[in-house]
């Protein structure tokens, strides 16, 4: 059975350090230590030593403690040379902030000691000061005197304070299932995605052997012949013709047979040679761009896609069958797009999208991709597609404004208008609209009253901020909201409250909404109508982007607001 690390007491006249065990060491019999387990005397080392044992020193007796270490440097060493924790059980771990400090903690409660090297105090130690924030090469460094000072001032350079550890930190990490990985065979952990995170682009070295020649075959054999000699024989790709600013399509279709009057075309266009079809070729292994982009076509569209029938220049594109909120699913489609010789191209998860409007494109990179690169793309595919166009329903809409200065007339109010001109341009409709005081009871009174009315949607404004007099939120949750998620990091509109009463939607859209026109109500509106659940990781992804530029003239959505 495994040992744990258990703190012994020792007594207070420590010497230089000690292990878990309460084993102590002089400070002579420290440096050997240190120099068996790092290779030579390391000084940031010795000063590590000493940290743990002041940290020790301060934890009760018999407490089981892992450890988090502020810094890469030498700290994790005097963790892994005194105690049974390491990085490789899970005991100890690095959060490099930089910083030269140790928190030691109990594993099950979090409570614990944070040592640092105190700075001040360092000061009145200039060779140690020097040393440490690197004021002299180290070549001029005397590194005796270093050793010395660091010695004399023991725990005269160090503080500690009682900390209370995050709680991520007291959760046992465990790898999940393990599976092989589609592209290079080997077992990784599912959690990482389709693929390993080495197959992601992030192996850390580069693969040597036969290098990579410039006139390598990148396909199968294809016949090639001049331009001039090609008439009567049949095309193996589509041909681009561009003129700048003006055109650009396929000139030439795959299939296409050469006549006497195209030769001056190619030639123009820069074909002094053209691939034609050979019965002699081996196409063997290797699939056709535009057989590769209609395999992807297939599996990439969900509800809501269509894409084209036929291939042009090897690229297929997608579009909305219908109106409505496009989805993406972003990891599988980053995962798609890591594999080599394909990519998928799209517009912004939870863009507003009419019919027929075009939505993404996908490719093949190479005229002829490996059969082995197609058949693992295809399986990433399987089971789920990568996007849908999901339908806009038509919300029975209900409306409450609150404010006493709007329901007893003192000012006109401006709320109705605004969410009536938003929701109706997406074919919703008003079933009831109020206005209530400032008051939690009538407010609770308005949302009944919206629902008896039968809205599926309830929208109220105002009284969201955090004045003591706005109680929009208390009324909403006497009325029985719940799911309740306030507040989003998307300016204007931070303010803004989601949440629901049975099965019926809950918005509350902020005050800065009577000035801006478009707020994080337009953002959020069409998911909503979507169906979406709006969850709160999903308000946090979103503040990448969600800041509103204010321009003189908005042409939103025609801008980056919320993408």
């Amino acid at each position: 059975m495994q040992k744990q690390t258990i703190i012994q007491k020792t007594s207070v006249n420590l010497p230089w350090c000690r292990n878990h065990e309460g084993e102590e060491y002089t400070y002579e019999q420290s440096l050997e230590l240190i120099r068996g387990f790092h290779g030579h005397t390391a000084p940031g080392l010795v000063v590590g030593v000493r940290m743990m044992a002041l940290g020790m020193e301060q934890m009760e007796s018999g407490i089981l403690f892992d450890a988090v270490c502020e810094t890469r440097s030498c700290l994790p060493d005097a963790v892994q040379m005194l105690t049974l924790c390491t990085v490789g059980n899970g005991w100890l771990k690095i959060k490099d902030l930089g910083r030269f400090a140790i928190n030691l903690y109990d594993k099950f409660e979090g409570d614990g000691v944070r040592v640092f090297l105190d700075s001040e105090k360092l000061k009145l130690w200039p060779e140690f000061y020097s040393w440490f924030y690197k004021i002299k090469p180290k070549k001029d460094q005397d590194f005796d005197l270093l050793m010395h000072e660091i010695k004399t001032a023991g725990d005269q350079v160090l503080s500690f304070k009682k900390i209370q550890i995050q709680p991520e930190y007291l959760v046992r990490q465990s790898k999940g299932k393990i599976c092989t990985c589609p592209e290079c065979g080997e077992a990784y952990p599912k959690f990482q995605g389709k693929t390993c995170k080495g197959c992601q682009g992030e192996a850390p070295y580069q693969e040597t052997g036969i290098p990579f020649l410039p006139d390598q075959a990148e396909g199968p054999d294809l016949k090639v012949v001049p331009a001039d000699q090609a008439i009567g024989r049949r095309l193996v790709h589509d041909m681009t013709r561009i003129i700048p600013g003006r055109e650009k399509g396929a000139k030439f279709k795959k299939g296409q047979t050469i006549l006497a009057g195209d030769i001056c075309r190619l030639q123009k266009m820069g074909r002094q040679q053209v691939f034609i079809e050979d019965n002699n070729s081996n196409h063997e292994g290797w699939i056709h761009e535009d057989e590769a982009a209609m395999g992807f076509a297939a599996g990439i569209a969900g509800d809501g896609v269509t894409f084209d029938e036929l291939p042009c220049e090897g690229k297929v594109k997608f579009k909305a069958k219908h109106s409505g909120i496009l989805w993406i699913d972003d990891e599988r489609l980053e995962t798609f797009n890591n594999v080599s010789g394909v990519v998928c191209a799209t517009r912004k998860s939870y863009s507003v999208v009419e019919k027929n409007e075009g939505i993404a494109g996908s490719r093949a990179i190479p005229l002829f991709l490996p059969e082995k690169d197609y058949r693992f793309a295809l399986s990433l595919l399987k089971g789920a597609p990568l996007m849908k166009v999901l339908p806009l329903r038509k919300a029975k809409v209900g409306i409450l404004v609150t404010g006493t200065e709007v329901f007893r007339g003192l000012i006109k109010d401006s709320f109705i208008p605004i969410i009536r001109s938003k929701v109706e341009h997406y074919g919703c409709s008003i079933v009831e609209s109020v206005i209530a005081p400032d008051d939690k009871d009538e407010i609770c009174t308005g949302v009944k009253k919206i629902l008896d009315a039968g809205a599926d949607l309830l929208v109220t404004t105002a009284g969201l901020s955090v004045d003591p007099d706005d109680v929009t939120r208390q009324g909403l949750m006497r009325a029985g909201c719940h799911d309740v998620v306030y507040g989003a990091p998307v300016l204007p509109g931070a303010m803004t409250l989601l949440a629901r009463i049975r099965k019926t939607q809950v918005i509350g859209v902020p005050a800065c909404a009577l000035y801006h026109k478009i707020t994080s109500f337009d953002l959020f509106l069409p998911r909503l109508l979507a169906g979406l659940n709006i969850t709160s990781n999903e308000l946090a992804h979103m503040g990448h982007g969600a800041f509103c530029m204010d321009c003189k003239k908005c042409v939103f959505p025609k801008c980056s607001y919320g993408k």
